[in-house]
């Protein structure tokens, strides 16, 4: 009961479902790289590629893993405190979507040039491999455009619930 309470909760912030799916999509793809920081190897060498995955130097552990989980971390703490947070003022709300907008951009971005280098084959797909290539266009782009969509989606439902609220007569 409490759970569906607190996603009803959830539902009815002004950013809505899309809060919701950043935050998971944030959380998921968090999980994925504490997995493979912990060890884990299901997946690495599809993104990573075999090199990197069978020798997890100390400095892509550390940055490359544990560092872009953090980041999802914060990702998920700025859609929360954006989209839900009591108390927060309308300046940082507004600054906060915005935010999600642009770091949503440069995912999808991000998704669409690497994706589009690896069907053209610019080039890329010697350097990349073919495990890579292959998982890149089918799972791990995708999934980066998604997040990106997520955030952008997010950010302009933040931005637009702080206009209406602003036009609305007192």
């Amino acid at each position: 009961m409490l759970v569906s309470v607190g996603v009803r909760t959830w539902i009815s912030w002004p950013a809505g479902w899309s809060a919701v799916a950043s935050i998971a999509w944030c959380g998921a793809f968090a999980a994925v790289h504490v997995f493979w920081a912990l060890g884990g190897s299901a997946g690495l060498a599809s993104s990573a590629g075999p090199e990197l995955a069978a020798q997890r130097p100390a400095a892509f552990v550390l940055a490359g893993l544990w560092g872009v989980a953090v980041l999802l971390a914060c990702g998920a703490a700025v859609v929360y405190a954006v989209a839900a947070a009591p108390g927060l003022s309308h300046r940082l709300r507004r600054a906060g979507g915005w935010l999600l907008v642009i770091v949503g951009a440069g995912l999808a971005l991000r998704a669409v040039a690497v994706e589009t280098l690896l069907a053209a084959d610019a080039g890329t797909r010697a350097a990349v491999g073919p495990l890579e290539t292959r998982w890149s266009l089918i799972l791990w782009n995708p999934v980066f455009a998604a997040g990106g969509v997520l955030f952008v989606v997010t950010g302009n439902r933040v931005l637009a619930a702080r206009r209406s609220a602003r036009s609305a007569p007192l």
